[in-house]
């Protein structure tokens, strides 16, 4: 601060330097310590290391020269400096990459989300880093020059630090080609520099023209005349839950006490879409073309639900979480995440809670199936220790706290499996519900989670990273089939002898068409994990 107290008359180019230094400086712990796992600090790695540091540098200097002109040039810097600020808490706090996925997450969470992410540190950083900074750029006085001198002043130092840039690249080339080639998810950590990249992404994304016609999916779904049973089918969305922390698949607590006394499938390799909400949500539901997945495709189509809907099934969607993610936008929606819907609240809106009028809902619905999704709050990190009432603090000492990295590894592990523990709960309710309504449906309940979670291995913790570099942690998920005593279709012998068998979302779409005996060309039997070969 002392030192820009006494700076002056400065120009806007050299301002744009400084704000540049100190973001590489300050901004980019988490960067460098990636770098550093890769290149320890030695002699033979620190001319790559002081190299690598002068290239980030220019980078960004050549970035900010683009668009920092005139009177743009404070509110410019300051907002980067905001911004970097907070992305640098959450990359050195958490490992977190901030790409494009990641800032429509940012754009999609709820307020009760976005609490959770708040702290004392968080504070510390936006102020350090982000505020100070920029009241000292706020305050500098700079020299006024005209707009000719200014774009000349601009192109000046575009043109020496891109030069820079190449010089750094050319003068270790051979160590820049494997860097670029073989560690290319290190340039993610670059803060601005790729959450500048992954904005523009987004933007780009974002107001792309859409496409105001709505593709149709499956017009000719239809259930056979010959099907005269009614179906019963519950869908649980499962929010951040590790295939690995169900003992049902060999964990070695008891996560799963209520589940373990019941007849049922849970598959021990089932893979997620991707590894945030955003983008598996909407994946789930979608019909995915030879496997590759996307979402703006996904956006402007119709979806299983649709499907649904359109061969008579009643389709209902329950929410305790933020939203459908654009999933249930033509279908019965209700929102349980605040207490006007949900009995079953405390310090937040319990899972359990979308089960009190359950079976009124389904008695109301005289004619037709019934599919219900029930789309849970689950294991949302990072304030796992409000996932589940007291009764469930089974596991102890807990980290009472959203800040992971202050919490022993201990803790932050008993605080997950508790939140496993009371989707164990509430799966076995979801169990007790549909038992209640064997006589007259064919019942079955089937449970996935959206993504995993990563619980600090490796230093990285949540989720978000990007499917190529996230860790199986993060993508690896569970995956749970119960049948009804009526239920007809499900081999369970040939089931439970696949359960170690692969699956992924993919097998969703066309598992739940095959549950609810919906006829479409849509429908693959290939897929479905009942009727798969």
């Amino acid at each position: 601060m002392i030192l820009f107290t006494f700076i002056k008359d400065i120009s806007k180019t050299k301002l744009i330097v400084l704000a540049s230094v100190f973001l590489t400086v300050f901004g980019n712990y988490a960067f460098f310590t990636n770098v550093i796992t890769v290149y320890p600090v030695n002699l033979s790695n620190i001319p790559f290391l002081f190299s690598l540091t002068l290239l980030v540098n220019s980078v960004l200097v050549v970035i900010l020269a683009l668009v920092c002109h005139g009177i743009f040039t404070k509110p410019l810097l300051i907002i980067v400096l905001i911004v970097s600020s907070i992305t640098a808490y959450f990359m050195d706090s958490f490992n977190l990459v901030i790409d494009d996925v990641m800032i429509q997450n940012i754009f999609e969470t709820n307020l009760n989300e976005s609490i959770d992410l708040i702290s004392i540190k968080l504070a510390l950083y936006f102020m350090l880093i982000g505020v100070v900074p920029s009241i000292l750029i706020y305050r500098i006085k700079t020299i006024e020059s005209s707009v000719k001198s200014n774009i000349t002043s601009n192109i000046k130092l575009f043109s020496i630090a891109m030069i820079l840039a190449i010089l750094c690249m050319v003068s270790l080339g051979s160590t820049y080609a494997t860097f670029f080639r073989e560690h290319k998810p290190l340039r993610y950590y670059s803060n601005p520099l790729y959450w500048i990249y992954s904005t523009v992404k987004y933007v780009k994304t974002s107001f792309t023209p859409q496409i105001t016609t709505l593709k149709s999916v499956g017009l000719d779904a239809k259930i056979p005349v010959t099907d005269i049973d009614r179906e019963l089918i519950i869908f649980v969305l499962g929010e951040t839950a590790r295939s690995d922390r169900f003992s049902l698949n060999g964990y070695s607590r008891q996560t799963n006490p209520f589940l373990e006394k019941i007849d049922l499938i849970s598959f021990t390799n089932f893979w997620s879409c991707g590894t945030s909400t955003s983008v598996s949500v909407p994946c789930i539901f979608a019909k995915i073309d030879n496997g590759n997945y996307n979402a703006q495709k996904a956006k402007n189509s119709e979806n299983l639900l649709d499907i649904l809907s359109l061969s008579g099934v009643n389709v209902f969607w329950l929410d305790n979480n933020s939203d459908s993610k654009g999933v249930a936008i033509r279908s019965s929606y209700d929102d349980y995440s605040t207490n006007a819907n949900n009995p079953v609240c405390d310090v937040e809106c319990r899972d359990e809670g979308m089960l009190t009028n359950l079976q009124k809902k389904i008695d109301s619905v005289k004619k037709g199936d019934i599919f219900i999704i029930l789309h849970q709050m689950g294991s949302h990190g990072p304030a796992y220790y409000k996932r589940y009432p007291a009764a469930f603090k089974k596991f102890k000492p807990t980290c009472e706290s959203n800040q992971l990295q202050n919490c022993s590894d201990e803790e932050i592990i008993n605080t997950y499996d508790n939140t496993i523990l009371y989707t164990d709960y509430f799966l076995s309710k979801t169990i007790d519900i549909l038992k209640l309504n064997d006589r007259k449906f064919e019942t079955a309940m089937f449970y996935v989670s959206d993504h995993g979670e990563s619980l600090g291995e490796g230093g990285i913790y949540l989720h978000g990273m990007p499917n190529m570099i996230a860790p199986d942690a993060q993508r690896h998920v569970p995956a749970i089939m119960w049948f009804g005593e009526n239920f007809d279709g499900a081999d369970l012998g040939k089931l439970k002898a696949q359960r170690n068998r692969e699956f992924n979302h993919e097998n969703v779409f066309h598992t739940l068409l095959g549950m609810m005996e919906v006829e479409t060309d849509v429908y693959d039997p290939a897929l479905d994990i009942l009727h798969a070969p």
